[in-house]
């Protein structure tokens, strides 16, 4: 089969969960004897580029920085994204797997795609879940878990409030119908955005339904996705689940608590983009909260390559002060992973948004670090409470602190404890046998 990848962002100039997912499936996929290229927008780019990256053909396809309210709502294709569906018009392929909505990479290319004759997969690695949720963090108000059910009103005043206006006025602005939001809309700027909210809802709605007529399947990644779209409408049978895999899992986890016990002081760590909704907030938070002579320390570790990264990194640093307990690093490279995580007691991953996994969940128990998370997403499917590591609600800090004052009092009855009772680390091959049979099918 000729097997499209086709993602938000992929490498040289970005490193993440969602790369390194559709770099480790497009390697198995070439391996079983397919022909597979990669197809991502590049924002800013001044035309259409063709590299290799590790093995795999990449073609990016330039869009603009600065998009219209138009292109970033999906009203119109954005600029540069007509390449792309000329590109799949030439390449012809069998399959396009989307992975994640983005600007540039949406409906309008999932038609590009049906046009040309291909099957269409879709796998939302993004807590949007498609259209569902326009906030894009599935967090009612920034505070909870969603029930994951769109409708206008409701939507509209979570995501005006996202965007900074205050909720009692973000209430009111939900509740402009959304035919009356449709024309409202119109107005300039930011205003015509607010008026225009609940008719976005609208909007989004028809196009997830649009969305699943065109896609051969839709895949999620956790249990509680597929039931959020389920609550949507969506037809069951264009469902399936294909949960996160380890791109390598080879390497024999470091030695159990029998042989290395967990020593003081207890080493947690941070490893992933420096972005809010990763929580990496409430984990500063939570340490700079501690008694001075807990014997615990904490490294923060990812990429600050860009603005918003360095943002959150000074944020960080002034919530921390001169808490020598603290550490910065460099990011890693994919093949030095799980190096990193076996020196860790304790991976802690604080999302606020639901995720599919993270990835580097999987990773740590792959290295037999167990893992501190948020009761939201795969997190929440991956670890047994109190079990193989810790859950707590997403973005209280004061819950996180006091799970790191446990661990600290007594390593061997929390961290060895749950070393002990890891569950086994799904792998890539396995995620590929899914995707091969569901292809075929």
């Amino acid at each position: 089969m000729k097997i499209v990848q086709a993602a938000g962002w992929y490498f040289p100039d970005s490193l993440g969960g969602t790369e390194v997912y559709v770099a480790a499936l497009a390697h198995r996929l070439q391996a079983a004897g397919h022909d597979v290229q990669v197809a991502a927008p590049r924002a800013g780019a001044r035309a259409e580029e063709t590299y290799r990256h590790d093995g795999i053909d990449v073609y990016r396809y330039p869009i603009p920085t600065a998009p219209t309210r138009a292109e970033c709502q999906g009203a119109t294709t954005v600029r540069g994204a007509e390449r792309f569906h000329a590109w799949l018009a030439a390449a012809q392929p069998d399959i396009v797997h989307v992975h994640t909505f983005v600007t540039g990479l949406g409906l309008a290319e999932l038609r590009a795609a049906r046009a040309v004759g291909a099957r269409v997969v879709v796998t939302p690695h993004s807590a949007s879940l498609g259209y569902v949720c326009q906030r894009g963090t599935m967090m009612r108000w920034g505070e909870r878990l969603c029930d994951g059910r769109s409708e206008p009103t409701k939507c509209a005043g979570c995501v005006l409030q996202s965007q900074g206006v205050p909720r009692p006025l973000a209430r009111v602005l939900a509740a402009v119908p959304p035919a009356v939001g449709r024309w409202l809309g119109r107005t300039p700027m930011r205003l015509g955005t607010a008026l225009g909210m609940s008719a976005l809802i609208r909007l989004n709605q028809a196009r997830q339904a649009e969305t699943l007529a065109v896609v051969e399947r839709l895949v999620t990644l956790t249990d509680w996705a597929h039931d959020a779209l389920v609550r949507n409408d969506a037809p069951p049978g264009k469902l399936a689940v294909n949960r996160l895999g380890v791109d390598d899992v080879s390497a024999p986890p470091k030695p159990g608590p029998a042989v290395r016990s967990t020593m003081l002081p207890v080493r947690v760590g941070y490893l992933g983009r420096f972005e809010p909704i990763k929580g990496v907030h409430d984990l500063a938070r939570a340490v700079a909260s501690l008694p001075a002579r807990m014997p615990i320390r904490v490294e923060f570790r990812g990429p600050d390559g860009d603005e918003l990264a360095r943002s959150v990194v000074r944020d960080l640093r002034a919530l921390v002060g001169a808490d020598t307990r603290v550490t910065w690093a460099p990011p890693v490279l994919p093949r030095d992973v799980p190096r990193v995580l076996a020196e860790y007691d304790v991976l802690c991953c604080p999302s606020i948004c639901l995720e599919g996994g993270p990835t580097v969940a999987l990773e740590a128990h792959a290295a037999g670090t167990p893992v501190i998370g948020t009761r939201i997403g795969g997190l929440a499917e991956l670890i047994t409470d109190g079990v193989n590591g810790r859950l707590v609600p997403p973005g209280d800090w004061r819950a996180l602190a006091g799970v790191l004052v446990e661990i600290a009092a007594d390593p061997a009855c929390t961290v060895d404890r749950w070393r002990d009772a890891l569950p086994p680390v799904r792998s890539m091959d396995e995620v590929v046998k899914d995707y091969l049979d569901l292809y075929a099918a």
